[in-house]
């Protein structure tokens, strides 16, 4: 099973990081919360999206280092009706 942002775009987990399609890293997964390298909450893992919830926003995770990796092909999925925004991530 893959995960994906709320509209769909789909992202690659590699043990506790998140890497979007093209490669650029998303952040770093804390149980069922994605911190980015700064250390902002970035979303919530639901099921297999990855949402944005303005009521988790409040948390902050410890800033980290991480390289980019080379990308995946992976198809969209549909947009999911999950309680939640589409998280900001890099393009």
């Amino acid at each position: 099973m893959g995960l994906y942002t709320k509209n769909g775009l789909p992202l690659l987990e590699d043990e506790s990081y998140i890497f979007t399609s093209s490669g650029l890293a998303v952040g770093q997964l804390r149980g069922d919360k994605v911190f980015s390298p700064e250390g902002h909450y970035v979303g919530t893992i639901v099921d297999d999206r990855l949402v944005y919830r303005e009521a988790d926003s409040r948390c902050i995770g410890a800033p980290f280092s991480i390289s980019n990796r080379v990308g995946h092909a992976a198809a969209h999925a549909a947009t999911a009706t999950t309680l939640g925004d589409e998280p900001r991530i890099p393009q």
